[in-house]
């Protein structure tokens, strides 16, 4: 069990959890493991087969807290939550937003271009991180491709295009992290493309459990600014589909989960007993590995960096929130674009 900004963590596989008086109470085989005060929390996140009583399950939306629940890889189920709030108007001028061409293509293409300047930072800090000559020329080879890719980007006519500018980027960016694994890490974290559902690799399956996690406090930033999460512009509306949480994780997928998942490999931090191999050549976390993995996500969070708008220290676990306010002020017409968050 882990508490990040007031959100309480359980992976612990048959775990219970259920209401005592006002307290959350977690039991694993009839034996408790946790008790903390109800409004201490402003949600619990659980992972794979964790119980939850019906008791707890209306107290928590009877008070505005949300109930997430993830699979064992982390990826997203379901959440429960008491009614929508927010601000009318602010839906409003969003799905309107939605329906302009113009805007629409603006904002997503501010969303690639974070993506591809923070992908690119990535890239770079690898390339000044190895000595070897060879390495350094290809690395140098992908940065200059996702500059590249970052012109293309701004002279891009439909939002179609830009997808696939950002996909053909990605996959580049993909292959190199290869050669910012350290060489003695490479044998068991070696990226065979990205692969999903399921993971095919330990490095797959590491960044898409970090993407999870990430997802439900990107989600939980739309929410919180009053935005349709579901109404995204750069991800296609789907049924069920979080699609402008996805936009807004673009931004930070590599600066934040991928450069964690390379800082737990290079530091040997995990290693192959951290890891699982299901049937049909699915990998997984192990529970271990996860309990890993979300120590160190929890860590990573409580880091402050320099918002370069803002100019104020922030933890890294408050950035979505941040952006996602801009957002808001940019359907708005408060700001004239959206202008992503940019890593140095």
């Amino acid at each position: 069990m882990h508490t990040i900004q007031n959100t309480l963590y359980v992976m612990t596989p048959n775990a219970y959890a259920h209401l005592e008086n006002s307290t959350l109470r977690i039991e694993v085989e009839r034996e408790k493991k946790l008790q903390v005060p109800l409004h201490l929390l402003n949600g619990l996140v659980c992972f794979g087969n964790v119980m939850v009583s019906p008791a707890l399950m209306h107290r928590l939306a009877d008070e505005g807290k949300s109930l997430v629940l993830l699979d064992n890889a982390g990826r997203f189920k379901a959440r429960l939550e008491g009614p929508v709030s927010g601000n009318i108007l602010l839906r409003q001028a969003h799905h309107r937003a939605s329906n302009e061409t113009s805007f629409a293509l603006e904002f997503a293409r501010s969303i690639v271009a974070g993506k591809l300047k923070n992908s690119r930072t990535n890239i770079q800090r690898g390339a000044r991180e190895t000595s070897d000559t060879e390495e350094i020329s290809s690395l140098t080879r992908t940065i200059d491709n996702l500059a590249a890719s970052l012109r293309a980007a701004a002279v891009a006519t439909t939002i179609d295009e830009l997808r696939g500018i950002e996909g053909e980027a990605a996959r580049g960016y993909f292959a190199a992290l290869n050669l910012v694994v350290k060489p003695q890490a490479r044998s068991l974290f070696s990226l065979n493309g990205r692969t999903r559902r399921p993971p095919l690799d330990r490095f797959n399956a590491l960044i898409s459990f970090l993407y999870a996690m990430h997802m439900n406090d990107c989600r939980s930033a739309c929410e919180a600014a009053g935005l349709d999460v579901q109404l995204g512009f750069l991800h296609t509306v789907r049924p069920g589909r979080a699609s402008l949480a996805l936009d807004l994780q673009e931004e930070f997928r590599s600066i934040v989960c991928d450069r964690l998942a390379l800082t737990l490999i290079n530091r040997g931090q995990l290693n192959a007993s951290d890891f699982e191999e299901r049937e049909g050549g699915a990998v997984m976390l192990n529970d271990r590995g996860r309990r890993t993995v979300i120590a160190a996500w929890q860590e990573r969070k409580q880091e402050e960096v320099t918002h370069p708008l803002t100019n104020i220290k922030t933890p890294i676990a408050l950035l979505p929130f941040i952006q996602a306010r801009f957002i808001a002020r940019t359907i708005r017409g408060e700001m004239e674009t959206y202008l992503p968050y940019l890593s140095k």
